[in-house]
């Protein structure tokens, strides 16, 4: 800086400059330049005064130039160091700039202490050795570094204040590297671990200055043991340092005079730190960790704290003691304690409700949090740094037990390890460690500039503006913004990863089950349900052999897995299923991290594995079903109209006829999956169910009809005529099971002008081709359009025009073709025309004045007839869920033979939905109470078993796919796949043959007369 001139601008000019600097007060920047002594230190200039452009960089320039202001007022020879520091463009002036603009504490230690401003020109303290720097605070009281048990020769208070401004002046140096590092966020951990190393130094002179003042102190072999973040290497600039004391006797020392002497040694190294002095306190020294807490003994022998971890620590404890490190005193004993109860630790997971009472400790941390405080707390609040070091340290000791690479006290590198070894996803981790440093920047700058021991972030603009500045941002509103964004970002990573259901049941498990060795392994899988313990154990090995990343988090997985597995009703086909859906999916970048990470998802999967072979299947083949298992919106069936919609866009964007149908079919595949999921899941009822699978069928046959006359369309003909497809029987019911058909009639109506016999061959060529559509063999699942139920059955016309099916049900129908009439509905095509079709047949499905009594007969009489003869030979009538006594058939026939006698004047009858009939018959009473919650159990009762049956075999249609079981296992996974508890099939076989047999006197009441 050269002489210059005085500053002859205005005043008004003047403060607009400080202002474009960054001072807040520029009127007192004026008066402060204007200072004889600084003025005296920097000499008059005139223009831009330099040491504007100087302090504009710092934190706050008001606060930088007010302690240079200071400063100026220091003698010879530190004057010339400032003024050197000041004259030359480097890193002195750029560390004492940052420091005097951020900390008014190390200003006024600066001021207090000129002889430390060269210590600014130092190279880095960080990243030091934890030796030389307590060699360094050791050797500022004349203490022997290379003693075991070294003494100062410097006591008293004139001994504490040496040690003291030791330990700040390297503080200053730790600082001033923090605060002018381009890279604060990279830096953090070092700067820790920095802190840390500064804390035990000054742990240690403590100590020694108590040794010169304890007569006989060699009686105690006293160790000193980090707690927190000092034991972890993470410490905060202003903290309390945590500590626990262990001591031994020394030799000749009996353990009472042992404990006395390390008693009076702790108190006098707490009083060297804590106590006030000509040099300010540096931290409190915290021993409240201890056993029994500030209840219990300052100091215990390692006998005596392990005697208390085995028989009274609380869970919280376990967590402390993870970051437990010998930072001081005699480090035989230390290390002594340390391998005595780090087993400990490790083991504390296998404690009753570990998880759960650390998850209920971290909301009790949050609840003590004051109102006022809790969108300020930087540490203790929602989204501050506890949830992260809650997290990882939870996890290390679920898992830690088995895998000591994770078992770091030091957060970010714990974090890292789980990393690594597959417990936490890679991204996950990410984000969580930029977050974590981000808040313990903030929580460092907002301590460094009083040196206080606060968490709080600050409200007012003037100080947020610093501490943006402080912290690489620009603005008081970026870093509020960027606070909000990190708490936010915790919050969430914190509640997916801290509160998952892996976590408390991995932590019941032993050791050897963690582990999955062979033998362990076979024992107890065999305990547990598996049939075929060995087998199992070859789909164990496959999944988790390796060190791949895959194999890693299967290691996680499979241990918890095998115990959800043997939960359902057939735990080896489970294992299987996981085994073949892993081979597929395994090596998805979303898989395996959804199951160890999701809530829900690896519960749900477990039980979906081994309770349905079905799902297995469905599941195997619509991989995307997967993610649908950690969201209960995915799982929730989808109307006709919402899939309409996507079926409307596939045909619009697919101009291929047979791709297009593999992609409707493909869409019917994925809602039959999506069912069968909810139904075992439990989130989606039997009626629910028949819905969503009817719906996925009616907009497959819409689609495929849209195809078939986009054909015709496009043909040399052009379209000759319109169709409707009407459902019957339970497609038309919307009663459609896992594996029904789609029983339906075809009718068209010629165009105007067309001959009938063109517009009956186009007809016939679009029935055709919509069977054929969706009938053809392939990659996805068939529907079997059924026309059986047309008038004349399988010898009549595929196709009739309306005047045919007038002309037939006028002069030929049978009463059994009126019945089944009842379940008639329009499901595709030209709607007028379908509703034309349920006008022509109304009649003869809710006939004038009731149906005939020869009719009603005749309608007895053919279901007595196919009680005789349709049941399969051999099969119980009570246990046949369709035929047999109480069955699907009983209700349904009752339920549409009052429909054709009473819908006439019932028009609420006029359903073609049992459930829907059978409570309109109960309103009109036609049906009591009793008769009607009779028939409507039985219905639902059975329509589940014939699903579950469908679900727990994996088999669609089949001799015995109406059959109700005799043997248990099969009986025990249909009772699973209901949702009955373990050991329920005999429960169900009762309860279903029960329901049956009332239902069945319902009917014989009722249908039979």
């Amino acid at each position: 800086m050269t002489d210059a001139g005085p500053d002859t601008r205005p005043p008004a000019s003047r403060r607009a400059l400080l202002t474009r600097a960054g001072f807040v007060d520029p009127d007192r920047a004026i008066q402060l330049l204007a200072d004889r002594d600084l003025v005296a230190l920097l000499g008059e200039v005139a223009g831009d005064h330099p040491v504007v452009d100087v302090l504009s960089v710092a934190a706050s320039p008001d606060d930088a130039l007010l302690a240079l202001t200071r400063l100026a007022a220091v003698n010879e020879p530190y004057r010339t160091v400032l003024h050197g520091m000041l004259d030359e463009d480097g890193d002195a002036r750029d560390r004492l700039v940052a420091v005097l603009g951020l900390s008014t504490a190390l200003a006024d230690h600066l001021v207090r202490h000129p002889e430390d401003l060269p210590a600014l020109a130092e190279p880095t303290p960080i990243g030091a050795d934890g030796a030389d720097v307590r060699a360094e605070l050791l050797g500022a009281v004349g203490a022997d570094p290379a003693d075991p048990a070294p003494v100062a020769t410097l006591g008293g208070g004139e001994g504490v204040d040496a040690m003291r401004r030791a330990y700040r002046r390297r503080l200053l140096r730790i600082a001033a590297a923090d605060l002018t590092s381009p890279q604060p966020l990279s830096l953090l951990p070092a700067v820790g671990s920095a802190l840390a190393d500064l804390a035990a130094a000054a742990l240690e002179t403590g100590l020694a200055l108590a040794r010169a003042d304890v007569p006989g102190h060699a009686a105690a072999r006293l160790a000193v043991l980090g707690m927190g973040k000092t034991g972890g290497r993470e410490l905060n600039y202003v903290s309390d340092v945590d500590v626990i004391y262990v001591a031994e006797p020394g030799e000749g020392a009996s353990e009472q005079e042992a404990l006395a002497t390390a008693a009076a040694l702790a108190a006098g190294m707490t009083k060297a730190c804590s106590a006030p002095s000509g040099e300010p306190a540096l931290w409190p020294v915290d021993a409240a960790l201890r056993p029994e807490g500030k209840q219990g003994p300052l100091v215990r022998t390692v006998a005596s704290h392990l005697a208390y971890y085995e028989r009274w620590a609380k869970t919280w404890e376990f967590q402390a003691l993870l970051k437990a490190r010998v930072v001081a005193g005699d480090r035989e004993v230390g290390q002594a304690y340390t391998d005595v109860i780090s087993p400990l630790v490790w083991k504390a997971v296998e404690r009753e409700n570990f998880v759960e009472d650390s998850q209920a400790m971290r909301r009790r941390v949050e609840d003590h949090v004051p109102a006022a405080e809790a969108d300020r707390q930087i540490k203790l609040g929602r989204g501050g740094l506890r949830d992260v070091e809650f997290t990882v340290q939870l996890l290390q000791l679920v898992h830690g037990r088995g895998d000591p690479t994770i078992r770091s006290p030091h957060t970010l590198s714990a974090l890292q390890a789980l990393s690594a070894g597959g417990y936490v996803g890679r991204d996950h981790a990410a984000r969580l460690a930029v977050c974590y440093r981000q808040l313990r920047v903030l929580e460092h700058r907002v301590q460094l500039t009083r040196l206080r021991r606060t968490h709080l972030m600050p409200t007012a603009e003037q100080d947020l503006r610093r501490l943006a500045r402080a912290s690489g941002m620009a603005t008081a509103a970026e870093v509020d913004e960027r606070w909000r964004t990190v708490r936010r970002d915790v919050r969430h990573l914190h509640e997916e990863l801290f509160y998952r259901p892996l976590l408390p049941a991995t932590a019941k498990l032993s050791v050897e089950d963690v582990s999955l060795s062979p033998e362990a392994a076979k024992a107890r899988l065999s305990a547990i349900g598996y049939r075929d313990p060995v087998g199992a154990m070859r789909h164990i090995q496959a999944l988790t052999e390796g060190v791949s990343r895959r194999a890693a988090i299967q290691r996680q997985l499979l241990p918890v897995l095998l115990g959800w597995f043997a939960d359902g009703a057939d735990p080896d086909a489970g294992l299987l299923a996981f085994r073949t859906l892993s081979d597929v999916l395994g090596t998805t970048h979303w898989y395996l991290k959804l199951l160890r990470d999701s809530g829900i998802a690896a519960r749900r999967l477990a039980h979906l594995m081994s309770t349905s072979r079905f799902v297995a299947d469905v599941i195997a083949r619509s991989p995307e079903s997967v993610t649908w298992l950690a969201d209960d919106g995915e799982l929730a069936p989808r109307d006709a109209e919402r899939l309409w919609s996507e079926v409307d866009k596939v045909l619009t964007r697919q101009h291929d006829p047979e791709a297009a149908a593999t992609l409707l079919r493909a869409l019917r595949r994925r809602e039959i999956a999506r069912t069968a999921v909810g139904e075992v899941l439990g989130s989606t009822d039997v009626v629910a169910a028949f819905d969503a699978l009817t719906a996925s069928a009616d907009v497959v046959v819409r689609g495929a009809l849209r195809i078939a006359e986009y054909e015709a369309e496009h043909s040399d003909e052009g379209r000759l005529t319109r169709m409707a497809i009407i459902g019957m029987g339970r497609f038309g019911g919307r009663e459609m099971g896992y594996g029904s058909d789609a029983d339906v009639l075809f009718v068209h109506d010629p165009l105007p002008d067309v001959p009938e016999e063109r517009a009956q061959a186009q007809a016939n060529v679009l029935a055709q081709r919509v069977r054929a559509l969706l009938g053809q063999v392939g990659d996805e699942p068939l529907l079997e359009v059924d026309a059986d139920l047309r008038p004349e059955g399988r010898n009549g016309p595929l196709v009739r025009t309306l005047g045919s099916y007038a002309e037939y049900y006028g002069r030929w129908s049978s009463p059994w073709e009126s019945q089944a009439l009842l379940r008639a509905r329009p499901v595709a095509g030209d709607g007028d025309l379908g509703q034309r079709f349920e006008a022509l047949v109304d009649p003869l499905r809710y006939p004038a004045g009731g149906a005939d009594p020869a009719v009603v007969r005749e309608v007895r009489r053919l279901k007595a007839r196919m009680e005789a003869e349709r049941l399969p030979r051999g099969i119980d009538p009570a246990r046949h869920l369709k035929l047999g006594r109480g069955g699907l058939s009983d209700v349904e026939w009752t339920a549409q033979l009052l429909a054709l006698q009473h819908a006439h004047e019932v028009p609420a009858l006029r359903t073609t939905s049992t459930l829907l009939t059978l409570a309109a018959a109960a309103r009109a009473e036609l049906l009591s109470p009793d008769d009607y919650r009779q028939l409507r159990e039985a219905w639902l009762l059975a329509s589940r078993l014939r699903n579950a049956i469908v679900l727990w075999t994996g088999r669609v249609g089949g001799r015995q796919a109406d059959v109700l079981p005799h043997d248990r296992p099969s009986l025990a996974g249909l009772s699973r796949v209901l949702g009955y508890p373990p050991g329920s099939g005999g429960e169900l076989e009762e309860t279903y043959l029960r329901v049956g047999r009332r239902a069945r006197a319902v009917v014989d009441r009722v249908f039979y007369a």
